[in-house]
């Protein structure tokens, strides 16, 4: 349930004490919950830890809801889309909402739509292309950028990661820095210089496991031929490098200040 509470003066130097808002796109409770679970899991946090704005119950909100919370963690979307904002009103809100956060140095971990609509929020472009949708785990290939980067630069080259996705970003934003690309995806992950803002185009929250079960779930949303679920789950790597990164940007972004 979402918190309304007052601004905090500092940033909690103790993993205990931190309070996260997770902004969630998903239309069914059972992903909801998983997803939280997995952002508990990899984070290293309680439950209690992390409340849940739930964008199909509250489609309209302010940046003010960020108050009292000491970073933003997004999720991915089932079939919500960045570039159908009169489908999904929760868009705007959200872009408003990423923007405040880049303003206001809040930290930000947005993973999938997350990435998507930070993309969008901060002036780069995303488009439908689902003849390179990526849907399974794929090797990262990382940037020259990344080996100066605090979450990356103990990342080997070529690490896997989980990706599910049909849309994809052609520009980033101004000044974004690119860290990680797959070969069919030029946009994987990128930070904003100076700031505590990450966007990844993959899922550092979902290993392999979790998506044979979500994937063999719903594989009529995705997938054309019961063939293609076979491919992707004989084909799945496992992905603790990805899922470190929640660890990471918890340990050393929000604690290390």
């Amino acid at each position: 349930m979402l918190s309304v509470l007052l601004p905090r003066l500092s940033m909690p130097n103790q993993r205990p004490q931190l309070k996260i808002l997770l902004m969630q796109i998903r239309d069914d409770e059972q992903t909801r919950l998983e997803e939280f679970q997995e952002f508990v899991r990899y984070g290293q946090l309680a439950p209690e830890q992390i409340d849940v704005l739930d964008v199909f119950q509250v489609p309209k909100f302010a940046p003010t809801c960020l108050h009292g919370y000491d970073a933003l963690f997004v999720g991915g979307s089932s079939d919500a889309s960045v570039t159908q904002p009169a489908t999904y009103p929760f868009v705007e809100s959200a872009k408003q909402l990423m923007l405040h956060c880049l303003e206001q140095s809040i930290p930000v971990f947005a993973s999938c739509f997350g990435f998507q609509v930070a993309v969008e929020a901060l002036g780069g472009k995303v488009i439908v292309d689902k003849d390179n949708m990526e849907m399974g785990t794929y090797p990262l290939w990382l940037t020259e950028a990344a080996a100066d980067d605090v979450l990356f630069h103990d990342v080997p080259n070529g690490f896997w990661a989980v990706s599910g996705h049909k849309e994809h970003a052609i520009t980033l934003p101004k000044d974004a820095i690119l860290l990680a690309s797959s070969d069919r995806c030029p946009y994987h992950a990128f930070k904003m210089p100076d700031k505590p803002f990450y966007a990844f185009q993959f899922h550092p929250e979902v290993d392999a496991q979790d998506l044979a079960t979500r994937i063999t779930r719903y594989h009529a949303r995705y997938l054309d031929e019961s063939t293609e679920l076979d491919r992707i789950l004989q084909n799945l790597q496992a992905t603790p490098i990805a899922n470190e990164l929640i660890r990471k940007f918890v340990d050393r972004v929000l604690l290390a200040g």
